[in-house]
């Protein structure tokens, strides 16, 4: 057994290291020079932060008898860009259209765009600056995991970070470049969740059964998402920013192999929960009874799973479909037959998403309580096991 304990660390040592380098080093590869002083052309344009120093002007435009929109004209001052320090009037919401919870007062921080003319630059507020708002949501949400949590809440943010890097470092850039959506997102799914999982929960044998319960069950998610995705012929053109990937990258850039990878990164979260959680649970019971065997715990795994798998179901469900209710409001307001709208593309690809991603949290309850079942029972020695009942029970060591 310490032989399997030291491989599992060897292995686990070796993603660390891939991790490092893949994250860090790897999109510096191609990395492109960064960009020169030069003065913009026209037809270039440029991203500046901005203040509302002062509203001059605010109305609103009547459309027709029924429909108006507010606007107005504001003095900004540039903070950063070629223009630092400089004000410029700006109009919001004559060339665009605006909401009442879009109008600015003093004070107030924004993107300011220049659009590079021939003649003259074109000056829009193209979003406002959430950074301010965001990092103090960040802020007490890191604040409430390591108050709760303590130092397991703080080896999970690391976990967290980790994975955003993963992400943002290695999945996108290497779709970006060219490289196959489903294969990237399999590999970096699974390199995450390794590691998040043993920052979160240690080198233990519950965090091993848990990362091979993902990984298989990832697997098998994404023969699910292969099979189904190509049945049902989606494109991947279901979406508008489909439109502008094939705009930007080509027609060469694989939509299909976009939509099985955002099947496969979308049930990452919730497997994650239901691999741990099944893992964690046999261990508990062979702690309570040292006695039962691996079948009588992979039967009370499953005992466990069914109660999880009828909530982390709904959970993903209400996820994805909080996530598409404004399309799925959209399709409402055309009166056509339901099977009719079912079977859109948007639509049914968000269906497909759903169920195959449910799908896979199902399968991890049995893969992942099988697994957990046959490394727990190896871990109680044979006196344990046959000790009479009554006996104080000395816990289980969870180790790895």
């Amino acid at each position: 057994m310490r032989k399997l304990e030291w491989l599992l660390v060897a292995v686990l040592a070796v993603l660390v290291v891939s991790a490092v380098a893949i994250v860090v080093i790897g999109p510096r590869l191609g990395q492109p020079s960064s960009p020169s002083d030069e003065p913009l052309e026209p037809g270039e344009t440029e991203t500046m932060p901005a203040r509302v120093v002062e509203v001059l002007e605010e109305g609103v435009i009547e459309l027709d008898e029924t429909t108006a929109r507010p606007y107005q004209r504001l003095v900004v001052r540039v903070e950063g860009g070629s223009m630092a320090g400089q004000e410029i009037v700006v109009e919001d919401g004559t060339t665009n259209i605006i909401g009442r919870d879009r109008l600015f007062e003093p004070g107030d921080r924004v993107f300011l765009e220049r659009a590079v003319g021939p003649e003259e630059d074109r000056f829009y507020i193209s979003d406002v600056m959430r950074i301010g708002p965001l990092l103090a949501v960040c802020g007490l949400f890191i604040a409430l995991v390591v108050l709760v949590g303590r130092w397991k809440g703080l080896r999970s943010l690391g976990g967290t970070i980790f994975s955003l890097a993963v992400i943002f470092g290695f999945i996108l850039p290497q779709i970006m470049a060219g490289k196959n959506p489903v294969g990237v997102s399999v590999v970096g799914a699974i390199l995450l969740l390794s590691v998040s999982t043993y920052l979160t929960y240690g080198v233990r044998l519950k965090a091993h059964a848990a990362v091979l319960g993902m990984v298989v069950s990832l697997a098998l998610t994404g023969g699910l998402a292969w099979l189904f995705v190509g049945w049902t012929r989606l494109t991947g053109m279901g979406v508008e920013e489909s439109a502008f990937l094939v705009m930007e990258f080509g027609p060469n850039i694989d939509l299909r192999g976009l939509v099985l990878g955002g099947i496969i990164i979308g049930s990452l979260g919730v497997l994650d929960d239901v691999c741990v959680g099944q893992s964690s649970a046999v261990f508990e019971l062979i702690n309570a009874n040292p006695k039962m065997g691996w079948f009588d715990l992979f039967r009370s795994s499953l005992n466990i799973g069914t109660d999880h798998i009828a909530a982390m179901v709904n959970t993903l469900l209400l996820a994805y479909v909080g996530g598409a209710m404004p399309l799925m409001l959209a399709f409402s307001i055309y009166q056509e037959p339901l099977l009719r709208r079912i079977n859109r593309e948007p639509i049914a690809e968000e269906i497909v998403r759903t169920l195959v991603g449910s799908a896979g949290l199902v399968l991890a309850v049995p893969i992942t309580g099988f697994v957990a079942s046959l490394l727990a029972r190896g871990t109680v020695p044979p006196e344990k096991s046959e000790r009479p009942d009554g006996q104080d029970k000395e816990e289980i060591q969870d180790v790895g």
